[in-house]
């Protein structure tokens, strides 16, 4: 990152030329009324002062109705420019590439808890390749936080219960800052951090100097210990539905609705099962609301999202299992 006092910072992403392009333009057009009406309240002001001897008694002229036209038609042309081109630009930032590399972000007083597809983890920290677009899935522990980066010139609240995304692609390597930019609390001032924009073959290195578990791999070891097997199963007895090839499925509600297991379904149906309850089964499941931090969750999703590629195995040994009277509680049911 460049040192020294900047005016605006540095533009190393694919879209910040543009939102400064947008940002400009609306400036100028700004500034440029404010100082054209600031100049008409001026010389009118002395044109007509008190002591001018000026005819103020005219009637209308027939060239009013042109004048009208055109203080009515200007500005809303000018409106409408810098609407078309803000909705542009808004399509792209929100809609983003197929080919994305999906980070996890947890926001928490006071930190930014990060996570990468292949495990690694990261506080107040995100190391990114350039060239590549990112893809950041976020969610907030407690409150409202906002993740911002300047430099890239995008901005995302982070809310508690809900996911959020962003994305964007670095286009020039270095160190920039991260801030979150919505009030959280005491310490808000202190919920900051940084991005380092890397080349493909520094972040791979980076990559390689971490043993921590990759999500889905936690997330398989969850469904393990929280026994979700026991009731997620192929077959006649199973009390839940299965999860093989669930993610991006369309599933039928037992109120005759339809929706699409994505992430959001996914976690609402963890913490909140009896939510939206799959045509075929009863309400049986429990909720985990307060026993899986958004963490955990983050990795069952991510365990879920891997039995996509899972083709007609079941995911219990035995159906059997699932009707001991020793078995705990059912597991998530999306």
């Amino acid at each position: 990152m460049n040192q020294g006092i900047q005016l605006f910072p540095e533009q190393a992403s694919s879209v910040a030329s543009r939102v400064d392009a947008l940002y400009f333009f609306m400036l100028g057009v700004a500034t440029f009324f404010t100082v054209l009406i600031f100049c008409a309240i001026v010389f009118l002001a002395l044109y007509y002062r008190r002591s001018a001897h000026r005819h103020r008694a005219r009637g209308h002229s027939g060239m009013v109705w042109m004048l009208e036209v055109v203080w009515i038609g200007i500005p809303f042309a000018l409106a409408m420019v810098m609407f078309s081109w803000g909705a542009d630009l808004y399509f792209d930032i929100e809609v983003p590439p197929s080919d994305t590399l999906e980070i996890q972000v947890v926001g928490k007083q006071w930190m930014w808890k990060t996570q990468h597809p292949q495990g690694r983890r990261e506080i107040n920290e995100l190391h990114i390749p350039i060239g590549r677009p990112i893809r950041l899935r976020m969610i907030s522990e407690d409150v409202i936080h906002s993740f911002y980066i300047p430099a890239f010139r995008v901005k995302q609240d982070v809310l508690p219960g809900r996911y959020t995304s962003l994305w964007f692609k670095a286009t020039k390597p270095g160190k920039y800052y991260l801030f979150c930019a919505e009030y959280c609390g005491t310490n808000h001032a202190s919920m900051s951090g940084h991005v380092y924009a890397m080349k493909p073959a520094d972040y791979a290195q980076w990559l390689a100097g971490s043993s921590d578990e990759p999500p889905a791999s936690a997330g398989e070891q969850l469904f393990t210990n929280f026994r979700c097997h026991t009731c997620h199963f192929q077959g006649p007895d199973a009390r839940c539905p299965t999860l093989q090839n669930l993610f991006g499925s369309t599933v039928r509600l037992a109120d005759g609705r339809t929706v699409t297991a994505d992430e959001s379904y996914l976690r609402e149906s963890i913490m909140d099962p009896g939510a939206k309850v799959v045509a075929g089964f009863q309400s049986v499941m429990p909720t985990y609301q307060g026993q899986l931090t958004e963490e955990q969750v983050f990795q069952l999703v991510e365990y879920i999202k891997s039995l996509k590629i899972v083709a007609n195995e079941p995911l219990a040994p035995a159906a059997a299992e699932s009707t001991s009277p020793t078995a705990t509680p059912p597991s998530p049911q999306p």
